[in-house]
């Protein structure tokens, strides 16, 4: 059967805002007070202060940063699931352009971005990194908290930062239409805006849940010219088998990467794009934590903790693979945290193992964390963060021990995005509000213990599109969604068995 080939397919304009008394770094003069930097070897040296800082002292980063290239021990390479033998370039062709094929597998340092992919971005970057002074004060803490906040991209969230450049590369290459799956809808926004800005047909498929929720989502996508589905859906062979075990499933970013993968693989003039997971795409989200290095280094401050969300891995990984690369070469020493939803607990609950990315097991096999293709996460209200799976490559230096995983309750994050809401102004999208609460947490040990640590923040996104989470937390209708054990079970026991 067609849908069954192979992938089976994977076939620094310096910019910290502030609000009220919080330092505003642009093209304007400051004062600082001296600060010190923390060596990798523990000891401090005073850094000299940033005075004056304009445009091109942290102008938007001309690479993205390959990881990889820094890596002593090389991540295990995706298998066919035929063969289980390394997947050729060629294997992806029917679904990837070639540029991106290229990035996919290169172990270059860095990657040129394209003229006119910075042209796009100057649409929104350099994004702002802002102090949380307010956050601080609520919290009455000792900790220096800054963010590093996407949601100024006219998608609202880091995800433009990829969906540019894999348009334009298939632009590049004459593809007509590109089709993809969606969660929260963050990912299917920023797709349909880049398509609409190259003039690619844009097939969206938004999990069922999140469809459902997140009606303002899938009318953003349909302005800037995408055709949604909820999914699982009866237009591909994928979503009607779902459909028949049953009919009112919520979906998962498992299901609906199938039925984009199943068009994709059918269709000569179309290709398949992915908002999270792959190596080409946290390459592209680079540009943040690149640019962050240099905002910090204005102000000369370093972080002792870096802290994101992960669901598939890209804003995350953005924001801390620069400052791991600094790591690495013991310039400085920060703890890096991901902060997954107790829901879906791929890092901290799940095995390390070769696997599907989606749940037809349509896709290459990839060595990551995962809770088994098949396993449907309860549908709590960040969308983005419903999957089965963690990026390969973060999975990868979770195992090397570069950085740490704890999983939050969303009850627990709801109540640390109102105290973010109320004294930073910023309405956080559902995903991030997990690195907020893990961010308070770790405020509030900083209180007892008196230290003065500096905690970076990924703040992905807003939530504008997303109140009726808030509505549903406001009124008290909202409850903490866990996994059940047996269904991990279930699904882990279907895990194919690569020997590796």
């Amino acid at each position: 059967m067609a849908t069954q080939s192979l992938f089976v397919a994977i076939s620094t304009s310096s910019s910290i805002y502030t609000h009220g008394e919080e330092q505003l770094l642009r093209c304007i003069p400051i004062k600082t007070k001296q600060m010190h930097l923390r060596l990798s070897n523990g000891n401090r040296v005073r850094a000299r202060s940033a005075i004056n800082v304009d445009s091109t002292a942290t102008e938007i980063p001309h690479q993205w940063y390959n990881l990889i290239a820094d890596l002593s021990v090389k991540p295990p390479p995706p298998l066919h699931p035929k063969t289980f033998e390394p997947v050729k370039p060629e294997d992806l062709s029917h679904l990837f352009p070639d540029e991106l094929i290229k990035q996919e597998a290169t172990n270059e340092r860095f990657i040129d971005i394209p003229e006119e992919v910075m042209d796009v971005y100057k649409l929104w970057r350099p994004t702002p990194l802002i102090r949380a002074k307010r956050l601080e004060k609520l919290l009455d803490t000792p900790a220096r908290i800054y963010y590093k906040y996407e949601g100024v991209s006219p998608a609202g969230s880091h995800k433009p930062n990829t969906a540019v450049p894999q348009v334009y590369y298939n632009a590049q290459q004459g593809v007509k239409n590109v089709v993809t799956e969606t969660g929260a809808g963050q990912w299917g926004s920023s797709l349909a805006f880049a398509c609409s800005l190259y003039g690619l047909g844009c097939e969206v498929w938004q999990v069922r849940a999140s469809y459902d929720q997140k009606p303002y989502r899938k009318l953003m996508m349909q302005t800037w010219g995408a055709k949604v589905h909820p999914s699982p859906s009866d237009v591909t062979e994928a979503g009607r088998k779902i459909l028949e075990m049953d009919p009112s499933s919520p979906g998962s970013l498992g299901i609906a990467i199938s039925e984009a993968v199943e068009v994709a693989a059918t269709n000569d003039d179309t290709k398949y794009c992915l908002g999270s997971v792959l190596n080409h795409v946290l390459l592209h989200q680079t540009v943040i934590g690149e640019e962050c290095l240099r905002q910090m280094e204005a102000i000369g401050e370093t972080p002792d903790l870096i802290i994101g969300c992960t669901g598939g891995g890209s804003n995350f990984a953005g924001l801390s693979f620069p400052f791991i690369r600094e790591k690495l070469s013991e310039k400085i020493n920060p703890v890096i945290r991901a902060v997954e939803p107790t829901a879906c607990p791929s890092l901290t609950k799940g095995v390390y193992a070769y696997d599907f990315g989606d749940t037809a097991g349509m896709t290459p096999l990839m060595k990551m964390h995962t809770l088994g293709h098949d396993f449907i996460p309860d549908p709590i209200h960040a969308g983005g963060l419903r999957y089965h799976g963690m990026a390969p490559l973060i999975s990868h230096v979770y195992e090397l021990g570069y950085m740490e995983a704890i999983s939050i309750p969303q009850t627990e994050c709801f109540q640390g995005a109102i105290q973010f809401a109320r004294t930073e102004g910023i309405i956080p999208a559902p995903e991030p509000t997990h690195a907020i609460a893990a961010t308070i947490r770790e405020a509030l040990r900083c209180r007892e213990t008196g230290e003065p640590k500096v905690i970076l923040m990924a703040m992905c996104g807003h939530g504008h599109f997303d109140l009726t989470s808030y509505e549903k937390y406001l009124q008290g209708n909202m409850v903490d969604l866990s996994f059940e054990e047996e269904k991990i079970k279930g699904s882990l026991a279907k895990i194919p068995q690569v020997l590796a």
